[in-house]
């Protein structure tokens, strides 16, 4: 099996629900790195600071790795957004009944990868 290229950034736990969260990370899959930070800087949603803090955090691996990149040089590959565990709770009701409320949380995958390589 080929090992997966590009370089990665993973935040879990974040409190914003995974379909919010996918409205802002559709604005910004396959775009090169500056744009996509452009964007996400102008975006209003909450969902747009943690999508700009990871991919920020993927491209500084990206730098950290390979001394020879530089911002201009990188796309966004693959952004996944999947779904976290759910905190559950209770919303009190009259005659003693109650409600669940779920709280969805969200985990963000990001590999960007070099220009020159995106045809592969």
């Amino acid at each position: 099996m080929e090992a997966k290229k590009g370089y990665k950034a993973i935040s879990k736990h974040l409190l914003i629900s995974p379909t919010k969260l996918r409205r802002v990370a559709n604005e910004v899959r396959n775009k090169p790195y500056v744009e996509a930070i452009s964007i996400l800087e102008n975006l209003p949603h909450k969902g747009a600071k943690f999508l700009r803090k990871t991919i920020q955090s993927a491209a500084s691996n990206a730098l950290y790795q390979n001394k020879q990149l530089d911002e201009e040089m990188l796309y966004v590959k693959e952004l996944q957004i999947n779904e976290g565990p759910r905190l559950r709770r209770v919303w009190p009701r009259s005659h003693g009944k109650r409600d669940l409320l779920l709280k969805r949380m969200s985990h963000i995958s990001v590999v960007v990868e070099e220009i020159a390589r995106m045809g592969e």
